[in-house]
């Protein structure tokens, strides 16, 4: 665990030393990223030869958004793209990813990607592979990925899922391959930092609460990770929390990362779930949602220290006004993140 968590509190700290003092936080830590003993190149991006080496590991959507991004960055040359699906192997990973070709061939065999030695891995699937994980930073291969993971509680957590002990071996695995494994995102992830830092501000701190609000979620509700949720289930479905907790488990990731980033010894991480019931029959990607089951959830994971909540991560999932009583959520007409920070002096950020 301290493994990966390092250089997230590296960056934290080297973020609020930077504050105020002029500091360029940012080129520090481009300086300080491994990289190919062939690369020497700044932030500011001058030197004319390729810096990181990527490989891009699946061609979905959010795939296509960082293969953009790749494309457009001098910084970075892609060099390998990993394709699940067979009918997607040889094609160009550009045409894969809505751009012109690339010249690069989309491949489903590791071994050819381990041998372009690239620097890192974006690794962006729906569920992760952990036997993939592992080969990857035996290979001395760094990983960062919005894949379900920040510090790998809710892989063991997962157990049945991605087997006993998964958090330890990539440990083992990035120890081997003296590599490391990032985990981020908006949320979980960059708003949690964000709190982290804004509570810096603070003399003392009660109660740290991160909300993502999605007041129409129904156009997600076709997500293969939505399912599990529960929307068009009856609002006693047994088993259902239990199902909730495994698909949302990233989320006591982020617990464990704020307190860890904060200093904090945590008790225990739970997670509870508030249901909102159908005020109509309606149409939804995920098929039809009637009157009187799920429409809306409110889950909320927290971090317990001497029998209360100190830390809080909370999803507000509604189908707009289709939900019924949502009004005590806190939800606005947007798709927005919240911060409030209860201590002194009192924080509240809202970003819609």
């Amino acid at each position: 665990v301290q493994l990966f968590r390092a250089e997230e509190e590296r960056l934290v700290e080297t973020w609020l030393s930077g504050i105020g003092t002029g500091t360029n936080w940012a080129e520090e830590v481009w300086n300080n990223v491994p990289r190919s003993a062939d690369t020497d190149r700044g932030l500011s991006g001058t030197e004319t030869e390729m810096s990181i080496k990527v490989v891009r590991w699946t061609s979905g959507g959010v795939a296509q958004e960082v293969v953009r991004a790749l494309a457009s960055d001098t910084r970075m040359e892609m060099v390998g793209l990993f394709a699940f699906s067979e009918e997607k192997v040889g094609q160009d990973a550009g045409k894969l990813c809505g751009l012109g070709p690339l010249g690069i061939q989309a491949t489903n065999e590791i071994e050819k990607l381990i041998s372009l030695a690239p620097d890192a891995v974006s690794y962006n699937p729906l569920y992760p592979d952990i036997d993939h994980l592992v080969r990857l930073l035996e290979a001395g291969i760094n990983i960062i990925t919005t894949c379900n993971f920040l510090t790998g509680w809710g892989l063991d957590y997962n157990a049945d899922r991605y087997g006993p002990n998964a958090r330890k071996r990539l440990q083992e695995a990035a120890l081997r391959g003296g590599a490391s494994m990032f985990g981020t995102g908006i949320n979980p992830g960059h708003v949690n930092y964000q709190a982290c830092v804004m509570s810096a501000l603070c003399e003392k701190v009660d109660h740290i609460l991160v909300s993502e609000v999605v007041h129409d979620i129904v156009p997600f509700l076709g997500d293969p990770n939505i399912s599990e949720i529960g929307y068009g289930q009856p609002l006693d479905t047994p088993g259902l929390l239990e199902r909730q907790k495994k698909e949302s488990s990233v989320f006591g990731d982020a617990i464990e990362m704020m307190a860890s980033v904060l200093g904090a010894e945590l008790d225990e991480i739970r997670c509870s779930a508030d249901l909102a019931p159908a005020n109509q029959d309606f149409e939804t990607p995920g098929g039809p949602i009637a009157k009187g089951t799920i429409a809306g959830v409110r889950l909320r994971w927290e971090g317990i220290v001497d029998g209360r909540a100190l830390l809080e991560n909370r999803q507000i999932w509604v189908s707009g006004d289709k939900a019924d009583g949502v009004e005590g959520w806190g939800v606005p007409q947007s798709h927005g993140y919240v911060v409030d920070i209860q201590g002194d002096p009192i924080i509240h950020n809202l970003s819609l």
